[in-house]
């Protein structure tokens, strides 16, 4: 399962986090893997830390921009044959207080940042007749949350996505797929626990035990735990699965 030599993998977001798990993940497993990211410092981290083989500055969200980067990428290590799209956020608030612009700004980032690597890679893909494209969605992507309404709405489009995306290549060697993971031991969460138990006095225990309280395990997932799941969709021993949102969610889905 875990042989990738002589597969080019791009990983959005691959900087950090989640992104930067899949990123060493691929890469021990024999890719030659380009991350894409926002961040230079960060993707030059990581590939100073040999998790990745080359870097991509570039927001997801500017098609130009991410056409430029992967054709680039393409000339230096090959055609891409595994997509990991990851980059993505999250901003909270009541649906009430949810403006128009927040529900846009996520599905340009969370959605059609995917479509915009998908549908230069996916030709590419289809002729050879082999890929792999795998989403980071979460399982925001498959059950609600309250004051996230916006995030909930473009996680959920993610799945609907892969779905769709798999029934048009079923019969190409193509595979499509989600991750589906919940709260993750991410900088991200941190950042955000650090910032509720300032502005409230609770503990971090406390404020990481509600943000867990519907996971039967009651603790984060690991970003290398989410990573374990990409790389077996990425692998030739799953060929036979697509159009999955597989969770890694310690019992909650």
């Amino acid at each position: 399962m875990a042989q990738l030599s002589g597969r080019h993998a791009l990983v959005t977001g691959g900087g950090r986090g989640i992104g930067r798990a899949v990123a060493a993940a691929l890469s021990e497993a024999g890719a030659a893997v380009t991350v894409l990211g926002r961040q230079q410092a960060a993707l030059d981290d990581a590939v100073a830390s040999r998790h990745a083989a080359g870097a991509v500055a570039a927001d997801v969200t500017d098609a130009a921009a991410v056409a430029k980067g992967i054709a680039e990428a393409e000339a230096a290590r090959g055609p891409f044959d595994i997509l990991v799209a990851n980059a993505g956020a999250a901003e909270t608030a009541p649906f009430g207080k949810t403006a128009p612009e927040q529900f846009r700004r996520l599905f340009e980032l969370n959605v059609l940042g995917i479509v915009n690597c998908a549908q230069i890679l996916l030709p590419g893909m289809v002729a050879r007749k082999f890929g792999r494209i795998v989403a980071v969605a979460s399982t925001a992507g498959l059950k609600g949350y309250g004051y996230v309404s916006a995030y909930v709405s473009s996680k959920h489009a993610v799945v609907g996505l892969v779905r769709s995306l798999a029934i048009e290549t079923a019969k190409t060697g193509v595979t499509v797929n989600a991750v589906c993971p919940s709260f993750t031991d991410t900088d991200l969460v941190r950042e955000s626990v650090a910032a509720i138990t300032k502005k409230t006095g609770r503990s971090e225990q406390d404020v990481i035990a509600q943000y867990v309280k519907d996971v039967p395990m009651a603790r984060l997932i690991k970003p290398e735990e989410v990573a374990a799941a990409v790389l077996y969709l990425s692998s030739d021993a799953a060929g036979a699965v697509t159009g999955t949102a597989m969770t890694v969610a310690g019992g909650e889905i």
